[in-house]
């Protein structure tokens, strides 16, 4: 169980917003619109966002974009996370990540265990920091990325969330992460 830290002030930070689909148009793409509101209702900003058919490299050279655009700290990507011949978010972005997060797609497939049952299995969820810059992927659904969103990942891109969170990895000179005593502290 995470806790915010009374004595910390909520930080913004830069995201953009990938949808991996090859039939769906920014009218169209109610995954992305979610995850851009429920960003901008946190706080945070959105840098850019964009549509690319699920093909690894056209993937792997959107993201690839984003990691060394500076004004970018966090990379969402929904879509591309399942089984079919046409699902390749996880083969296009393991190979980029410097660090695998595998406690996200853990925590994702136990949290959705309880919405989907065992249908769970399918999700391909991953997560990991290329340059800094922290990438979740999560199956394309609005609910699966109302899950995603409002059960991990928001409380993980505010910097108040102790005793760990991923802001430190991705802005400079904050604090790192608390020891667990220090959380009774804040």
């Amino acid at each position: 169980m995470s806790h915010h830290s009374r004595q910390l002030d909520f930080i913004s930070l830069g995201i953009a917003v990938l949808t991996v689909s090859d039939t769906r148009s920014i009218d169209e793409d109610d995954s992305g619109a979610l995850l851009i509101d429920r960003l901008q209702s946190a706080g945070h900003h959105l840098v850019e966002r964009t549509i690319v058919k699920d093909d690894i490299y056209h993937i792997r050279a959107q993201v690839s974009r984003w990691v060394v655009d500076e004004e970018v700290q966090v990379i969402l990507v929904d879509g591309g996370t399942g089984f079919t011949a046409r699902d390749s978010t996880p083969e296009a972005l393991l190979p980029l990540f410097d660090k695998v997060i595998e406690g996200y797609g853990e925590l994702f497939r136990q949290i959705s265990f309880q919405q989907v049952g065992t249908s769970t299995i399918q999700s391909r969820a991953i997560a990991g920091i290329i340059d800094q810059t922290v990438v979740f992927a999560m199956p394309g659904s609005p609910k699966a990325c109302a899950t995603a969103w409002d059960d991990i990942i928001a409380a993980q891109l505010d910097a108040r969330t102790r005793p760990c969170n991923f802001v430190a990895m991705v802005v400079k000179d904050i604090q790192r992460c608390g020891s667990r005593s220090t959380i009774a502290e804040s």
